[in-house]
């Protein structure tokens, strides 16, 4: 796991939470889906309102693709909030697109990737979001059981766990990052979005999510 240009992590962190993608609150915590409580919510698909950040995202997620990517030939979005970033990247670069759905279509052909399906073809996977990796790499492994060679990975905003860089490790998967947990909250900080006090509870949720709170 990587992020492409500390610059650019903390310019991408500044402007994501300008929009309120990424919201912060170590004292009313948020609770995901998974249950976790956490002081960080993240919602990267406000960005695609907001013409000047979704131009930066794109603009910066297909230098990270040429620079890391050598040959790439399509572009691979992770349904659903990889799908619009992956058309963009895909228009950009005059590549073929396709997205991973995360089960199978419930009827007609019952897809689980949709788009013209190549097999060797070396493909890039798009994510908004990497948390523990779970979802992401399961498309990834949906990609290379229909037979695309996939390079790697590119996302938004990384939380940075260790269990996302164990799991990437593990498959043997690049991933490339815009912005991480690291980058956000000394910007965070700087621009007063949190305080000096915030600092530690904040550093503490980044080491044991799944028990801060409790």
């Amino acid at each position: 796991m990587e992020i492409y240009e500390n610059a650019t992590a903390g310019l991408i962190s500044k402007k994501l939470l300008e929009i309120n993608a990424i919201k912060l609150s170590p004292n009313q915590p948020f609770t995901w889906a998974s249950g976790w409580k956490s002081p960080i919510y993240c919602d990267n698909r406000l960005s695609l309102s907001y013409p000047d950040v979704r131009k930066l995202v794109q603009e910066n997620l297909v230098k990270a693709i040429q620079k890391h990517f050598l040959n790439i030939e399509a572009v691979a979005g992770v349904a659903t909030a990889g799908i619009p970033q992956g058309v963009l990247i895909a228009d950009k670069l005059n590549l073929p697109f396709l997205y991973v759905r995360s089960k199978p279509k419930g009827h007609g052909m019952e897809n689980m990737i949709e788009g013209k399906v190549t097999e060797g073809q070396r493909v890039v996977v798009v994510e908004d979001l990497v948390s523990t990796g779970g979802s992401s790499l399961k498309a990834v492994n949906d990609l290379k059981n229909a037979g695309f060679e996939v390079l790697g990975m590119v996302a938004i905003f990384t939380y940075g766990f260790d269990i996302a860089l164990q799991n990437f490790k593990k498959e043997n998967v690049k991933l490339i990052c815009l912005s991480d947990y690291a980058s956000l909250l000394p910007q965070a900080l700087g621009d007063g979005y949190i305080s000096d006090n915030d600092m530690a509870t904040l550093a503490q949720w980044r080491e044991n999510p799944a028990e801060w709170g409790k």
